[in-house]
């Protein structure tokens, strides 16, 4: 064999050892490939049954959310079947109520047309019989009366005279004892309130309307300045006469509650408060005789005497004043054996001038005897009235009572307040309370006490404890303190650093 021919059949052998080796590391890599195609496969398979199981858990949960919220609209559903079955219940016990008051109402009508006949057909026979009509025989019946208490009353003075000149000083501090321990009152009462209340500051502006037309318009029709300022939600009132100012409040109140605001609803509104108002004064004068124990009054000065329940004196309210006077008059007058009755009237009157001293000239005293004469009361009773405060000498044991009533009803303890005292003790109050808490270093009561302001050094309280500080002083403001309004507490803590170049 040649040499080339031995050289082909060695690169042929290479061939094809070359060839099998490729063979076998091509049958290497199908098998690695196999199983990691394999491992791909069984991962796959893992991760998927791990979301159907995750998707199966979320599809349960959904599930049982849904029958719980079926469960609720058919609980509801149930719910609002019962209500409604009570509602119609009660729709049909009160149409069967009305009915019954209805029935009810014609029975009494007709009774009182009965009861209305039959004595106009007592009142024809007892004038036929008595040959009289009634305001003949009413009026001989008064006059009859009339002299035979002047009579009597004449006698009780001698008498009393009498007893006076024995042991007058000593009857009379035992009779004002006695009285005082008897009567039993309220320590403060109520004043005129002229801070309304706003249910947001946005209500300023709806008051004020465009260029001030609302505002103008309040004040006009009402008579009442409105101060507004910087008050968080509030305004005040202001009017020398108190019935205006409370027609002005309760205007501006309604309006509020209304919302609508505009000229034309503010005539409307102040004519139905001002209604309303005369109607309260009537009733507060009826209440009053009530009280007191009194049932012939001219109608025009019981309405007086109601409009003293929005006239303070030194903060003490002027109608319940007359009538704790009234009181104790006629306390005293029992002790003394005089007619309570008369006395209770005279002291209940005293102040009746205070209700007119802004339509007329003069001290309330001797306007209101002037008022109590024109209405027919007696003259004991005019002259106590002019006499409570010596612009007239007192003539009468009924003015002297009259003016030891109003006395004590007006210097007891907690009946009358200073205004400015205790504005002032408020302020020092609000400064104490402030100082009490640990680092504050100054305090100022500012705007008319309606905004407290703390400096606190800075060394020693940090922001929270100044959260803290205003917290607790305001706490104890809303606690221990009365004041109209709002007041602010503000803590200012303040960091300096200070270099020196030189």
């Amino acid at each position: 064999m040649s040499r080339a021919a031995c050289a082909v059949r060695r690169r042929q052998a290479a061939t094809w050892a070359e060839i099998a080796a490729a063979r076998d590391r091509a049958a290497c890599v199908a098998a690695e490939a196999e199983r990691a195609a394999a491992q791909k496969i069984q991962d796959a398979e893992e991760q998927l049954a791990a979301r159907r199981a995750d998707a199966e858990q979320e599809w349960a949960a959904v599930r049982a959310e849904l029958a719980d919220r079926r469960g609720e609209l058919e609980r509801r559903e149930a719910r609002l079947v019962e209500r409604e079955r009570r509602l119609d219940d009660d729709l049909a016990r009160l149409a069967d109520s009305h009915r019954r008051v209805d029935e009810r109402t014609a029975l009494l009508d007709e009774r009182e047309r009965r009861v209305t006949e039959v004595e106009e057909e007592r009142r024809r026979a007892l004038e036929t019989a008595a040959s009289l009509t009634a305001e003949e025989a009413r009026a001989a019946l008064v006059a009859e009366a009339e002299g035979q208490a002047k009579r009597e009353s004449v006698v009780l003075v001698r008498s009393m005279e009498k007893d006076a000149l024995k042991d007058g000083e000593t009857r009379a501090r035992e009779v004002i004892t006695t009285a005082i321990q008897r009567l039993a009152t309220e320590q403060t009462t109520e004043s005129v309130v002229t801070v309304f209340p706003l249910p947001g500051e946005e209500m300023k502006g709806r008051l004020i309307g465009r260029e001030g037309r609302n505002i103008r318009a309040f004040e006009t029709t009402t008579g009442v300045n409105v101060i507004i300022d910087d008050t968080p939600e509030a305004v005040l009132l202001s009017c020398f006469n108190p019935l205006r100012r409370e027609v002005g409040r309760l205007t501006l109140e309604k309006l509020v509650l209304d919302g609508r605001i505009h000229p034309q609803r503010i005539e409307e509104v102040y004519e139905a408060s001002r209604a309303e108002v005369d109607g309260r004064c009537v009733r507060a004068g009826e209440d009053a005789l009530v009280d007191t124990g009194i049932t012939d009054m001219h109608p025009e000065l019981a309405t007086l005497l109601g409009k003293l329940r929005y006239r303070t004196s030194y903060g003490q309210n002027v109608l319940k004043h007359s009538v704790e006077a009234a009181h104790l008059a006629g306390m005293m007058a029992a002790e003394l054996g005089m007619d309570p009755v008369v006395m209770r009237r005279c002291a209940l009157l005293h102040d009746i001038g205070k209700a007119l001293t802004h339509e007329a000239q003069g001290s309330h005293a001797l306007v209101g005897a002037k008022a109590a004469r024109r209405y027919g009361e007696s003259e004991d009773v005019v002259h106590a009235i002019e006499a409570h405060h010596n612009e007239v000498e007192a003539r009468t044991v009924e003015a002297v009572l009259t003016q030891a009533a109003d006395a004590i009803s007006g210097g007891r303890p907690g009946a009358r307040r200073a205004s400015l005292e205790s504005y002032t003790e408020r302020l020092h109050r609000m400064e104490e309370i402030a100082h009490e808490n640990t680092g504050v270093e100054k305090v100022f009561a500012m705007q008319a006490g309606r905004e407290v302001r703390i400096m606190v050094r800075p060394d020693t309280v940090d922001d929270i404890q100044a959260q803290v500080i205003a917290r607790d002083v305001a706490k104890r403001v809303e606690d221990e303190l009365t004041y109209p309004g709002r007041i602010r507490v503000t803590v200012i803590r303040e960091s300096r650093a200070t270099e020196t170049a030189r």
